[in-house]
């Protein structure tokens, strides 16, 4: 687990209003000593790491914590949300300071030119599933043809789903293989699997609370069969897809799944201490968190999840920012917008694909205090890890290296 130095009060708060300064609101620190403010955060608590880690910070206040050193005495005003879509609509509005979205509708509100920056990772790896229930006869991918699949449609499980079908089928449009889509509006009721529906694509945590009603799995977006399924590669779980070794995103699979922690710009630039005190508080978490018993780590958000230690657990291993022990944005990470873009606009869902630029430029603004923060805790990981080949997630140079990162169509 990372250590954090040890700074006076007094040093810090001067390298705190040096940040003000140089971002263009200088002496803000010492004039807003003491400063009551309220910030509110949007969270999807149903969803993967971004749920405990956001829990974790919750109880221990550290957000308020960190927020003291720079002269705030800061009220959080935690809201949550089923999915991402309404935090981007109160965002828009000017009604959200911070949120946690998925790929998808990040895109969309760089297309919308929402006044919006990235901070750091919230969570990646979300293993997705294609369900039915115990007694369907539908045991792999070729037995979808001609039938109905319900998921969150416009959502990173719909993303997951039609690379499945890209690679397992040869095409990634539902349409061309006969099969219906339905829009289901949450993730536990696509773990469900509802009445007309043949399949489902779900996200873990439901996946796992669900298998007590008779949901059983097929596949996953890692490239590996579960339980359910019987075709040309065997019977059961743990075989390894060939298909999935065609992905562009292997080994993190057949979708490159990232969320992000969100911050309206207006605070970036009117409170840029405030997102600094952010940044401290959720590595922090994600430090401790690393480190500790996974399903005591799941039992945080037992209330949201409602899994036992053991089920709570297998998701936690799965999650990217667990993996890696911090949660600095990366160049693998960015690029999971440039691509999910790629598929989105062959779906109709946006007009035309991001180009790097666009996706660059939600990071301009933050990285500044991305790399305060990366310094303040000791310049860990170093950037060798970065870019190491020897992990089962794509990375690359943190975003505050922008400039080094490659030229991309």
């Amino acid at each position: 687990m990372n250590s954090v130095p040890m700074w006076t009060r007094r040093r810090w708060l001067r390298r705190g209003a040096g940040l003000a300064a140089s971002l263009g609101v200088a002496g803000m620190a010492r004039a807003q000593a003491g400063r009551p403010f309220t910030m509110s955060y949007g969270w999807v608590p149903w969803a993967a790491g971004n749920s405990p880690v956001t829990q974790h910070m919750i109880s221990k206040r550290l957000i308020e914590k960190y927020a003291v050193e720079f002269g705030y005495d800061l009220t959080m005003d935690y809201r949550t949300y089923p999915a991402a879509a309404p935090q981007v609509d109160a965002l828009a509005a000017g009604q959200l300071d911070m949120a946690m979205w998925g790929n998808t509708p990040t895109i969309r509100a760089i297309v919308a030119q929402h006044p919006f920056s990235l901070v750091s990772v919230a969570e990646g790896r979300l293993r997705f599933l294609l369900c039915t229930r115990k007694d369907s006869p539908i045991r792999n991918v070729q037995d979808l043809k001609g039938k109905t699949v319900g998921t969150l449609v416009g959502a990173d499980p719909y993303n997951a789903f039609t690379q499945i079908l890209r690679y397992e089928l040869g095409n990634p449009d539902p349409a061309a293989h006969g099969i219906r889509m339905v829009h289901l509006p949450t993730l536990p009721e696509a773990a469900q699997v509802p009445a007309g529906m043949d399949a489902t694509l779900a996200v873990y945590p439901a996946f796992l609370k669900a298998q007590a009603t008779g949901t059983v799995a097929i596949m996953n977006s890692y490239g590996y069969t579960e339980s359910h399924y019987d075709g040309p590669e065997g019977k059961g779980a743990g075989i390894l897809l060939p298909s999935v070794k065609n992905s562009p995103f292997y080994p993190d699979g057949y979708y490159l799944h990232r969320s992000f922690r969100i911050v309206h710009n207006s605070l970036v630039e009117k409170h840029p201490n405030l997102v600094l005190a952010f940044l401290l508080a959720q590595q922090e978490a994600v430090g401790v968190l690393s480190e500790a018993d996974p399903g005591v780590v799941s039992q945080l958000v037992k209330s949201y999840w409602g899994l036992s230690p053991a089920e709570g657990a297998k998701v936690v291993r799965d999650e990217v920012v667990f993996r890696r022990g911090w949660a600095w944005s990366t160049e693998g990470d960015a690029l999971s917008l440039l691509a999910t873009s790629k598929m989105i606009a062959g779906a109709r869902i946006i007009p035309e694909p991001l180009n790097w630029a666009q996706v660059k430029s939600v990071f301009v603004k933050t990285a500044p205090v991305v790399k305060l923060a990366y310094d303040r805790l000791g310049a860990k990981p170093a950037l060798a890890e970065f870019q190491s080949a020897r992990v089962g997630d794509l990375r690359g140079l943190p975003s505050w290296e922008m400039q080094r990162w490659k030229d991309r169509a």
